[in-house]
């Protein structure tokens, strides 16, 4: 397995290759050609072609957000358990976290957790604030 790289507040985000360089620029590519063949030629035909464009555009975004969306449901389970296990003598408060706060603290190790959590509730931090505040990250390589 290759040596992952550290990740940074700067570096931890991901681009997926084939979804945000080939599907993407595609499903866009075909509405925008759809609509200029509808333009030259105005039948019906044409004009199905635009809508299932569209409609292959939206479908190419929505699965994108749908596997995202499974994603943070499975962050927010496996940090919800590490919280148990972390903090285990004061874990009263951390139901308090929203899915977006479990989702940024999982770059946080164990050390800084509880410090973080603390700081988190008191200021009601958002995603960009806790990522800020983690000073050694802990990579995580499987988001999509």
């Amino acid at each position: 397995m290759p040596e992952t790289q550290a990740q940074t507040y700067e570096s931890h985000t991901r681009m997926d290759p084939t979804f945000h360089y080939f599907l993407a620029p595609v499903a866009l590519i075909n509405v925008v050609l759809a609509i200029y063949n509808l333009t030259r030629h105005f039948t019906f035909v044409d004009s199905w072609l635009v809508i299932l464009a569209i409609a292959f555009l939206v479908a190419v975004f929505k699965i994108r957000l749908y596997s995202l969306k499974v994603q943070d449901r499975v962050i927010r389970l496996e940090e919800r358990l590490r919280l148990e296990r972390v903090l285990s003598d004061s874990p009263a408060r951390t139901g308090e976290l929203s899915v977006a706060q479990l989702v940024a603290l999982r770059f946080a190790p164990d050390g800084e957790l509880a410090a973080l959590v603390e700081q988190t509730l008191a200021n009601g931090w958002d995603q960009k604030q806790i990522k800020k505040a983690i000073r050694n990250w802990q990579v995580d390589d499987f988001r999509v």
